[in-house]
């Protein structure tokens, strides 16, 4: 079978469900792959700074493995701005969503929250609230994203 024999879901039986499954299971595997291969586009991705992205990526986790991390850490460091490729106004968020299957909750957290912790450090020059990651005080990952954005 090389496509299911349905056009509607309620018309498809066991025998095409169970090749969807193994189809998922298939492109699933390949995450790594696509996420290397979106990591290496942020070499020409939009930027400003004296690095490109895809080099502040690579810094990011160099520095996390120089610093002991554990595999979860160095990861989320790589992959931290991953987004910024497709989607640049919430590329935090689009990060996390990507590596939260992958890494622990205290990860995916602090990527997903990044780009207002990071706020901390310009905001005030562009008139607005450099402290507005303080909403996020009480959560138990706070100073991991503090620290994260700091280094």
């Amino acid at each position: 079978m090389q496509t299911v024999k349905f056009r509607k879901l309620i018309d498809g039986d066991r025998e095409d469900y169970e090749f969807l499954e193994e189809c998922e299971i298939t492109y699933a595997s390949q995450v790594g792959t696509r996420l290397l291969e979106t990591l290496e586009k942020l070499e020409s991705a939009m930027s400003g700074f004296q690095v490109t992205r895809l080099e502040h990526c690579l810094q990011t986790a160099s520095r996390a493995w120089r610093d002991g991390a554990d595999t979860d850490w160095i990861v989320s460091a790589l992959l931290h701005d991953i987004g910024d490729i497709h989607s640049p106004y919430d590329h935090d968020e689009y990060a996390a969503l990507i590596l939260r299957p992958f890494v622990r909750e205290q990860c995916s957290w602090t990527v997903k929250q990044h780009g207002e912790f990071q706020k901390f450090y310009y905001a005030e020059q562009m008139g607005k609230d450099p402290n507005t990651r303080e909403r996020h005080r009480e959560n138990p990952y706070f100073d991991d994203c503090a620290v994260f954005c700091e280094r």
